[in-house]
């Protein structure tokens, strides 16, 4: 039931205890922005702007929550003084709710959340190990350096991290901000694909590139975790992120990947998170664009849940 609350998400009314489909996590880590900063104010702004989101979505019979329990969790919090024991912090902190017992959907804060997020599904019901899970990141970003700024475990670094980690694959959706130590690896190592934003989004082909992209999502097999970097969207869409970089996916670009992804009868999607999420200084539009991509993630998780899919 949707109630006037701008602290849980969607301003939904939550029952005292679970249990719970979905859980909204919220991991506002700020400790290595490279630009624009804001990332620890981002998960609040977030929920906050939820609360404006409508709770019709077409593919769904009724409105949000539709039957689902949506269990808003306490934030996360630490003092810890380096990245590496805030990165600890935050794996207890999710450990509890990635183990396959609802839904985790984490909004961020740096994407360097990822890391830890990925350390804990190690215990995942569906993963003997993390060569079986597949990541797909959407992001302006390869993220694949082996440091930023003298930090190995920068947002900058958080993919080549989790390849460190043995996760089996990653796939990319929207890059066209990368190092040549990035493309070099890009090139290299056959567990990351990338599909490039000047291939996909290019106007002068019909958008053959991004019609294979999303026809490939169908053949990916076995848990699939989704991270969403809200700088994979155009910059138009998220002006206050840290890094908006021009030339990105739109809105219905992201709801297509998300709906094909969810769709899929070979694959099944464990988890994800949004990061960099930065509110605006003047609007809202930043944290309602991650507002609106959540919305899309668990209407589609309700969806399959409906359909039997995932049970």
């Amino acid at each position: 039931m949707k109630g006037s609350d701008s602290t849980t998400f969607l301003g939904l009314k939550e029952s005292d205890s679970g249990p719970w489909d979905i859980v909204i996590l919220q991991i506002p880590l700020e400790m290595t922005s490279s630009y624009g900063e804001g990332t620890q104010h981002g998960p609040k702004a977030c929920i906050e702007a939820s609360s404006q989101v409508e709770l019709h979505d077409p593919i769904l019979s009724e409105e949000l929550p539709c039957g689902a329990m949506i269990h808003t969790a306490e934030p996360w919090t630490s003092d810890a003084p380096s990245l590496r024991e805030q990165l600890d912090s935050i794996r207890e902190y999710v450990r509890a709710w990635v183990v396959g017992d609802q839904f985790p959907l984490a909004l961020g804060g740096e994407h360097g959340i990822l890391l830890p997020i990925v350390e804990s599904l190690s215990d995942h019901h569906l993963l003997s190990n993390l060569s079986e899970l597949t990541i797909i990141q959407v992001d302006a970003h390869a993220d694949l350096r082996d440091e930023l700024n003298g930090e190995r475990f920068s947002h900058g670094t958080v993919i080549r991290r989790a390849l460190d980690l043995g996760v089996g694959k990653v796939i990319q959706i929207g890059v066209r901000a990368f190092s040549l130590e990035e493309e070099v690896l890009m090139e290299s190592e056959e567990r990351v694909q990338t599909w490039f934003a000047k291939d996909l989004l290019a106007v002068s082909d019909g958008n053959s590139e991004w019609k294979r992209m999303i026809s490939s999502l169908a053949e990916i097999t076995g848990p699939v975790w989704l991270t969403f970097d809200v700088d994979g969207l155009d910059g138009s869409l998220v002006p206050s992120t840290g890094t908006p970089v021009p030339g990105g996916l739109s809105h219905w670009g992201s709801v297509e990947v998300i709906e094909r992804l969810f769709s899929s009868e070979k694959c099944e999607l464990i988890g994800a998170d949004i990061n960099e999420i930065v509110p605006g200084t003047e609007g809202n539009l930043t944290q309602f664009s991650a507002a609106l991509i959540a919305t899309k993630i668990v209407s589609c998780y309700i969806a399959n849940s409906l359909n039997g899919k995932g049970e």
